[in-house]
């Protein structure tokens, strides 16, 4: 049994926050905290005082690709959504229909064999489905330079509850940072969205410590709701280092995002000890496997796709999870990428220290 949850079409966060007001940055947001089923209500501005010394927040500095591309196949315009590259240099990629509004729909009808007419003169061959579970993504063989085109003619991914497009901008987290390869990811990392350079120093100066990873996340299907495919990650040996040690002295690791979770966790072994580790992970974290590293999780608010829930399940427990969402929808909060956010700790006493935030 999965949670079921569907969410007011007026609670979908249309644009980010930082636009909703003069003088709003992007840490606007609420925060809904969990401790087990126990919750709370908060601005995210106040996360250092819902933190402690010695906690230590895993990110992911994957940036985002402008992913989506317009082009045709034959005389029917298609837009081109980039979901990853593989070793082999073709692409997995969806193609969807423009659907009147500024965004797009799901695409029936894609067959081997199928080429598209890219800007500059491209072509684009699509080759194989990318998996057995549905000819949603697709391996294709790119007759131009994907990551040109992607520069030159790319826009983000845009869902139909947003309220218009953004400047790629909107869509990097403070954490991004540029790959030497071009590489990075087709959805925003959202979870870290909130948080801004001012934040961060504020933290940092109340010894929360931080250890970046990376993980490319490719296309979700918003139809579908299916598992996530292989994505390429890497966990370096001085994060690894430092979660071991966090460990140790007793701190919390807490992931900001599913991302930073299933990446964490694939370099974990089964004595919990994470080591560096780089390459494609098919990890689902799930409540039967559990989690061997993350004690906690910051994550948007999204309708439940099974594979996101499970690991939410996986870290809280199923009642606190079907409690948080039935918080979130009582008390009005936003969802999606550019909404509010929810912090999962531990189930334990709250952290009760006067705390005055700088940052609001």
């Amino acid at each position: 049994m999965t949670t079921v949850v569907r969410v007011p079409e007026e609670l979908s966060a249309r644009v980010p926050a930082e636009q909703r007001g003069p003088g709003l940055e992007r840490d606007a947001v609420r925060l809904l905290v969990s401790r087990g089923t126990a919750v709370s209500h908060h601005a995210f501005a106040e996360l250092p005082c819902l933190l402690r010394a010695g906690d230590l927040l895993v990110v992911n500095t994957s940036p985002t690709l402008a992913a989506a591309v317009d082009g045709r196949v034959g005389h029917a315009r298609v837009v081109v959504h980039f979901s990853t590259r593989g070793d082999d240099g073709r692409w997995a990629v969806e193609l969807r229909e423009p659907d009147g509004r500024g965004t797009t729909r799901a695409r029936a009808g894609t067959r081997a064999g199928t080429e598209v007419r890219l800007p500059g003169g491209g072509r684009l061959f699509l080759e194989e489905p990318l998996s057995a579970r549905g000819e949603r993504l697709w391996w294709a063989r790119a007759a131009a330079d994907v990551r040109g085109v992607l520069r030159e003619h790319g826009r983000p991914i845009r869902y139909s509850y947003t309220e218009r497009d953004q400047p790629l901008s909107a869509y990097q987290t403070v954490f991004a940072l540029p790959t030497a390869d071009g590489a990075g990811s087709a959805e925003m990392p959202s979870a870290a969205r909130p948080f801004t350079a001012r934040l961060v120093a504020e933290l940092v100066s109340r010894g929360v410590q931080f250890a970046p990873v990376t993980l490319h996340t490719g296309v979700s299907s918003g139809e579908a709701h299916e598992p996530p495919y292989a994505e390429r990650f890497a966990v370096p040996e001085t994060s690894a280092r430092l979660i071991g040690n966090v460990r140790a002295a007793g701190g919390r690791v807490i992931a900001v995002g599913t991302t930073a979770v299933r990446a964490v966790e694939s370099a974990a072994g089964r004595d919990g000890v994470v080591r560096a580790a780089a390459g494609w992970t098919e990890l689902v974290v799930t409540p039967e496997r559990g989690v061997r590293v993350v004690d906690g999780l910051l994550t948007g608010l999204h309708e439940p796709e099974a594979s996101h829930l499970l690991m939410l399940e996986a870290v809280a427990g199923r009642p606190a999870v079907d409690r948080s969402y039935e918080e979130a929808l009582r008390g009005l909060y936003l969802w999606h990428e550019f909404g509010d956010v929810h912090l999962i700790l531990p189930e334990e006493a709250p952290h009760t220290e006067d705390c005055v935030s700088n940052s609001g």
